[in-house]
C-alpha cells in the first residue's frame, strides 16, 4: 500500500510539474499571440549582421510560442552601438525587441567607450549563429609568404578606423609578438580594402573572416591569390588546421591573456541579445526558439543559400564569455587599453 501511494504520489507531482510547464507556455504563447518581436540590426543592409537577422525572422516565429510576426529594424551607427544603446535604454524590456551588433560591441565600456551606455553583463544573451575565425593574409604578389616573414619585413595592411577589429588585431600583433604590419586607415569598408588589395594599394589584410573570404572571394583561393598568414581566434578553425593561432604565439602568460580577452568576441561571432530585465520565462523561451531556428532545416536551407555560416551557441554559454571578459585582470585591461591607444 505504502508502495502505491508512493508511486502515485510520484505520479502526481509529474503531473503537477508538466501542467505547470504547460500552463508557463501557454502564458507565453498568450502574450507573443497577435504582437510583433523586433529584431534591431547595428549595422546597414547587406552585410553579414543583416543577413543572418534577416534569415532568423524568415524563421524564429515559428518557434516561439504564440507565433509572432518577426521584423528586423535597421539602426546603424557607431559600430554597432546605436542599436545597444537602444536595446539598453529604450527598446521594450517585454520580450518584442531584440538586437544583433558586432561582436565587441557588448564589452566596449571596458575599453573605456564613453558612448556605450549599459553594462554587457546586463544584456540576456540569446546566444549566436556562428563562432568566427579572423585571418591575416598576404596578396600574392607580396613578398610576404609566412607570418614569420611578417616579423622582418613590412606589410601594408588597410583600415577602417583606429578602433576596427584589422587595425586593432595587427596592432597587438605587432606590440606583442614582434609583426612588421604598417596600417594605412582611412578606408569606408572591407569592400574598398578588397579593391585596395587587388590594385596593389595594399599588400594584405589581417581581418577579413575566413567565412567571408570563402563566400565573397572564393577566386582568392582557387586562384591562390592569397595566403592565410594567422588566424585569431582562440581555436583553429578546421578548415585552416595548419595556419598558426596567434595566441599560440604569445611570449609569456600576460601576453596571453591579452590576445585571448581581444579573440574572445570570436566565440560569438553573430550575437543577438535582448534587453535587460526581460522577464526570465521569455528569455527561455527566445533562446529555446533561436536554438531550434538555427538547428531547422528550412532555415539552414537559406542560410546556405545566402553563404551564412551556422555553428550555433547557446545563450547561456554566450552570457558566460561575456562575464568571464568582464572579470578580466586590470593589468590585462591595460595593457589591451594601451595597444588600442
Amino acid at each position: 500500500m505504502k508502495g502505491f501511494l508512493g508511486i502515485f504520489g510520484v505520479c502526481a507531482i509529474v503531473a503537477l510539474v508538466a501542467t505547470g510547464a504547460r500552463g508557463a507556455e501557454d502564458d507565453i504563447a498568450a502574450f507573443y499571440n497577435g504582437r510583433q518581436v523586433n529584431i534591431a540590426v547595428g549595422f546597414g543592409p547587406g552585410g553579414s549582421a543583416s543577413l543572418y537577422a534577416q534569415a532568423l525572422a524568415h524563421h524564429v516565429g515559428r518557434f516561439i510560442p504564440g507565433n509572432p510576426v518577426v521584423n528586423v529594424q535597421h539602426m546603424p551607427g557607431a559600430g554597432g552601438l546605436t542599436a545597444a544603446n537602444y536595446i539598453a535604454t529604450t527598446a521594450p524590456r517585454d520580450g518584442t525587441a531584440f538586437a544583433i551588433t558586432g561582436r565587441t560591441a557588448g564589452i566596449e565600456p571596458l575599453m573605456g567607450n564613453a558612448n556605450a551606455k549599459f553594462d554587457g553583463r546586463e544584456f540576456n544573451w540569446l546566444g549566436t549563429a556562428n563562432v568566427e575565425t579572423t585571418t591575416c593574409l598576404a596578396w600574392h604578389t607580396s613578398p610576404i609568404k609566412t607570418l614569420g616573414d611578417a616579423m622582418s619585413h613590412e606589410l601594408i595592411i588597410g583600415g577602417t578606423g583606429s578602433d576596427a577589429t584589422e587595425v586593432i588585431f595587427p596592432k597587438a600583433m605587432n606590440r606583442l609578438i614582434g609583426t612588421n604590419f604598417k596600417i594605412i586607415l582611412g578606408y569606408p569598408g572591407s569592400s574598398e580594402m578588397d579593391l585596395a588589395m587587388e590594385r596593389g594599394e595594399l599588400q594584405g589584410n589581417c581581418g577579413l573572416g575566413w567565412t567571408l573570404i570563402k563566400n565573397r572571394h572564393p577566386d582568392w583561393l582557387s586562384e591562390k591569390k592569397i595566403r592565410i598568414l594567422a588566424q585569431m581566434a582562440l581555436a583553429k578553425h578546421r578548415d585552416l588546421p595548419d595556419v598558426p593561432l596567434v595566441t599560440d604565439l604569445a611570449k609569456n602568460a600576460s601576453d596571453k591573456k591579452a590576445f585571448e580577452f581581444l579573440f574572445a568576441p570570436q566565440e560569438m561571432g553573430r550575437p543577438f541579445f535582448a534587453p535587460p530585465g526581460v522577464p526570465a520565462e521569455r528569455v527561455k523561451a527566445l533562446r529555446s526558439a533561436f536554438l531550434q531556428t538555427l538547428r531547422d532545416a528550412r532555415f539552414l536551407a537559406e542560410a546556405d543559400k545566402a553563404g551564412l555560416e551556422v555553428q550555433p551557441v547557446d545563450g547561456e554559454t554566450v552570457q558566460k564569455i561575456v562575464r568571464r571578459m568582464y572579470d578580466t585582470p586590470n593589468d590585462v585591461l591595460d595593457l589591451v587599453k594601451s595597444i588600442a591607444e
